[in-house]
């Protein structure tokens, strides 16, 4: 299904290399691969690959070397012509594309994040955050504007004058990453843009990457064989073998359902606790209790579900807390007509909080509340769910144990 506003969108994209690269192509479609074409001198790096990306997209394409996936985001940017299909970009055919046009799709829709930083050493690093700009005709002051606050927005700001070489390898690639956000383009082309760094530092830019699309709403296609960094980067990922796309998914997708063995034996040693989020493991809600029923009403729900806590909502289904099976008892006997007394604190989790991050929670309460940026209830993720989910990572999780499931 496409991506709402798509950006990019590719339709059956291939790149052949070597003479008639066209027959190439036609062997391909009638059934040949890569080595069935070497015979003919030809070398096939994109084989058909059809993919979009949404406005605000993150899309990361994810591929060992050779798996052709430096050629298609060379062919997203017109470096390189595709040998037969369409790819849009903005709008535009690229393919279709020549000299002056060509140029001013790259200078006005995307810019570009390499992995070895491409800095200008002779120029200081406010000259080259502001390089793009002066081939678009903007003003000295107006560029130096621009820079400085690019470079404020990668944590530079006040670094305008030094010169590449007296900075980290963090720092230059940030400066790479200051020189595309100051171009002002929708969409950002990043190859192997953190591959280069130590892992500390590639964390921090990661971490700076999702900060700034969450500020910025760019349209982001990444390259990387790192499969840790596409499911951390990733909205979607598009997985390449051979110069083909195998699969395209989210980073829980592709972690419980891969397409085929090769993305299994992929996947197969990811932490998953640094990638599955509460939403992947979450049941959706059985039962809640209205704020305004009484300890009758809840008595009643826990007999019919078997269950021994329910999340009590108000009428916005905003969460208000949790009651406990023997205080609804306690308070049934008493005749206490409500139930205010008797909610306590529930432990509660964003859909999007990685399943790190519950297990100390989950160490505390038999069930955790998920709710929304508005605080409604989504469901609830109990503790048997959350360890079946690590356990067991390609089977369905199912629990019947009364004793530790808590019904929303």
């Amino acid at each position: 299904m496409g991506r709402i506003h798509p950006v990019i969108q590719a339709e059956g994209v291939y790149k052949v290399f070597g003479r008639r690269p066209e027959r190439g192509v036609e062997q391909l479609r009638g059934g040949a691969d890569r080595a069935d074409l070497r015979d003919d001198g030809l070398t096939a790096a994109v084989i058909d690959a059809s993919f979009d990306v949404g406005q605000g997209e993150i899309f990361v394409v994810m591929g060992l070397s050779g798996s052709g996936k430096s050629t298609l985001i060379r062919m997203v940017n017109g470096l390189l012509l595709p040998t037969a299909g369409s790819l849009m970009l903005g709008g535009s055919d690229v393919a279709q594309l020549r000299g002056k046009q060509l140029r001013e799709l790259r200078r006005e829709k995307v810019s570009m994040v390499f992995q070895h930083f491409a800095l200008l050493p002779h120029r200081s690093v406010g000259e080259n955050a502001a390089y793009g700009l002066a081939a678009q005709g903007m003003n000295r002051s107006d560029r130096e504007k621009r820079a400085d606050e690019a470079l404020s927005m990668v944590g530079l700001g006040g670094w305008g004058d030094y010169r590449p070489d007296e900075l980290s390898g963090g720092m230059r690639q940030r400066v790479g990453l200051a020189r595309a956000l100051a171009a002002g383009t929708d969409v950002m082309l990043m190859d192997e843009a953190f591959s280069a760094l130590d892992p500390l530092i590639r964390r921090e830019m990661q971490d700076q990457l999702v900060e700034l699309q969450h500020q910025l709403g760019k349209t982001i296609l990444f390259i990387t064989h790192d499969l840790n960094e596409a499911m951390r980067l990733g909205d979607r990922i598009a997985m390449m073998r051979d110069g083909r796309i195998v699969q395209i998914g989210t980073s829980e997708q592709i972690l419980n359902d891969p397409a085929n063995d090769y993305v299994a034996q992929f996947v197969q040693d990811v932490d998953r606790t640094r990638v599955l989020t509460a939403s992947a493991v979450m049941e959706p809600p059985v039962a809640v209790l209205g704020s305004e029923q009484g300890p009758r009403s809840a008595h009643k729900l826990m007999r019919e579900h078997q269950t021994t806590a329910l999340m009590v909502v108000d009428r916005g289904r905003v969460l208000q807390g949790i009651v406990y099976e023997h205080e609804v008892a306690e308070a049934v006997t008493a005749g206490i007509g409500t139930i205010a007394s008797l909610v306590r604190p529930a432990t509660v989790v964003q859909s999007d909080t990685i399943l790190a991050e519950l297990l100390g929670a989950a160490v505390e309460s038999p069930a955790l509340a998920v709710v929304d940026a508005g605080g409604r209830l989504q469901g609830v993720v109990p503790r048997v769910t959350l360890l079946s989910a690590l356990a067991e990572p390609s089977t369905e999780v199912h629990h019947t144990d009364p004793e530790t499931e808590v019904l929303a």
